[in-house]
């Protein structure tokens, strides 16, 4: 039942996280102009590693519009060939990568394909961050987003180091930290 529901909720989440994405890059002028020149081409985001005890999670794929922006591309549009590029996130331990991603970390990716977009990808990830607190500031003003976001700050590292040390008691007995 559990793989019903998220076979039903994965595409609501899938475009949550695309709106994300282009938010996050559409503050970023540089951002769009280094992807603009790839309109057309696919990428696929794959979590490897995925612990067996959750539901599964399908891959996202992903178009560049002209805009230098992304748009989810739904498995009846989905192109039967190779995406472009096929980006390779590890969510061995999810808690502990979405904790380090709300930190500003630099997630643990692998990346294959074309290698121009693959770069581009790179640099994107290298450089580009979603500044929340400035998000929070058009909403509750400067001084109160300032003080959510160092609270913020604060819990995503607690939670983060939290996270990494729960990992160590996966059911392989590895270190996933």
């Amino acid at each position: 039942m559990l793989q019903e529901w998220s076979k039903l909720l994965a595409p609501a989440a899938q475009d949550r996280i695309t709106l994300l994405l282009n938010h996050v890059m559409a503050r970023e002028p540089v951002a769009t102009a280094r992807l603009a020149p790839h309109t057309g081409k696919t990428l696929q985001l794959h979590l490897s590693g995925w612990p067996a005890l959750l539901p599964v999670v399908p891959d996202l794929q992903l178009r560049i519009t002209p805009a230098g922006l992304l748009e989810r591309v739904d498995d009846a549009q989905a192109p039967r060939q190779e995406p472009d590029l096929r980006i390779e996130l590890d969510a061995s331990n999810p808690a502990a990568a979405a904790f380090a991603a709300l930190s500003g970390a630099r997630p643990d990716v692998r990346v294959q394909g074309d290698a121009q977009l693959a770069g581009d990808f790179n640099w994107l990830i290298d450089h580009v961050r979603w500044d929340i607190e400035d998000d929070l500031a058009a909403i509750t003003g400067p001084a109160v987003a300032h003080q959510l976001g160092r609270f913020g700050r604060a819990a995503a590292q607690a939670m983060a180091t939290l996270a990494r040390q729960a990992g160590r008691f996966m059911p392989d007995g590895k270190d996933r930290a």
